[in-house]
This record gives structure tokens, sequence and C-alpha cells, in this order.
């Protein structure tokens, strides 16, 4: 379910509030939103049935069975969900094969986060070969912990993923900062607790309490997590 799980921490190396920072993938820290719903549309394309655009920020940041159902139902294909979700993941992960571009501020984020040995886990709702083939771009080296969407029992919108993720590494999921930019992420972390930066890639995310709103990665740094942390508490 995992890779390399450390000892537990309970705080970052510099002595810090912050004892954990966990980041989303898809849309956070690499470019591939937009990948995921070619992949979708050339799939359903194959089955004679052509999407909506509109249903393009239902199914973003979704579990793959949520999104997978969700056309099923719209379009009345004649496929059921594990047929589809083989054919949506060989074809995204056809699509990434060659690597993926990273989202603007992604690896100084992650070589910052490195530098101060401050403890780092993807979570993401990807199933675990996709996320296995993107740490060939993104660097596995920089995480502590991954989770996988198909090797946790409730994913994203649910808690589990990220509580799961806190768990792991020893960490208090209100001492953690999470990094996401779907809602349905979000939802996900904040009700496990966690402290949340949005950063919308398809879909606005709404300005909440306790919850930081910023239009790109760029705009995150160490220092800030930290802050984020420290005013919440």
């Amino acid at each position: 379910m995992t890779t390399t799980v450390p000892a537990p921490v309970t705080r970052t190396a510099d002595g810090s509030a912050l004892q954990a920072v966990f980041l989303d993938m898809d849309g956070t820290l690499v470019d591939t939103e937009g990948f995921w719903w070619d992949a979708e549309v050339e799939v359903f394309a194959a089955l004679g049935h052509p999407l909506d655009e509109r249903w393009r920020d239902v199914v973003v940041g979704g579990p793959m069975t949520r999104s997978a159902g969700f056309l099923i139902e719209a379009t009345g294909a004649d496929i059921t969900v594990p047929e589809l979700t083989v054919l949506l993941n060989d074809r995204f992960e056809a699509r990434i094969s060659r690597g993926v571009p990273l989202m603007p501020g992604a690896a100084r984020l992650l070589g910052e986060l490195a530098e101060h040995s401050v403890p780092t886990a993807l979570v993401s709702a990807s199933h675990r070969r996709i996320i296995d083939r993107v740490l060939h771009s993104v660097g596995a080296r920089h995480f502590a912990l991954t989770v996988a969407g198909d090797e946790v029992g409730r994913t994203k919108p649910h808690p589990e993923p990220y509580l799961f993720a806190a768990a792991g590494l020893g960490a208090e999921p209100t001492r953690c900062a999470v990094v996401e930019d779907t809602a349905t992420g979000v939802a996900a972390a904040e009700a496990a607790g966690c402290r949340v930066v949005a950063v919308p890639s398809v879909a606005p995310i709404a300005a909440a309490a306790g919850r930081v709103v910023v239009d790109s990665l760029e705009q995150v740094d160490l220092a800030f997590l930290r802050t984020l942390i420290t005013r919440m508490n």
C-alpha cells in the first residue's frame, strides 16, 4: 500500500508545529487533469458516446469508480465500472508513458521540503499503477509515504486517505498541511482535520473558514505552510 515508511515523527526536524505535508498528485503536483478528461473522451468516443464538456467539472478530482459510474449513467454506455476502469487507466497510462509536466512551483516546493527534512506524503485518488508511473517524473525520493485510491477502503472525499497518511507518519492531522486542487480532495482533507491550501486546477474552489485558496503552487512554500498551522492552532 505504501512506499518506505519512516519511524513515527512528532515534529519536523527544526521543531516547528508543522508535522507533515500531504500533497495531492493530479492537478496539484503534475498537470494531468486534462489528460484524464482526454482519456475519458477518447474511451467513450470508441464506445460510441460523446461526452458533454459540462461533465468535466463533475468527474474532476473524484475516485475512479465515482467518475466511471457517473459517465456510464450519463451516456448510457453498455459497459461495467470495472471494465471502464481498466480502459481509462490503460488510456491514461499510455498518455503519461513519456513523462508528465510538473505544475509551476512543484519542483521547488518538493526540494524545499526535502532540504528541511519535512515528512511528506503523496495522497491520491489515482490507482497504484498510475501513481508509480507518475513517480518516475516527480521523483519517489521526495515522499516518505504514498497512498493510492485503490489501496484504501474509502477514497476521497472520505477522510480515510489523509487519516491513513497521518497515522503512517505518526502525525496529528491538525498539525498536517494538505495541498489540493479539487473540491473533492479539499473535502477529504478537511474532514480528516488537516489544514488545507487549495490551488484550484479545473474547477473553482470557494474560500471558507480555515481554508486558504491561492492561484498557484508558486505561492506556497515552507514558511507559508508553517504559518497555516500556527494561526489555525
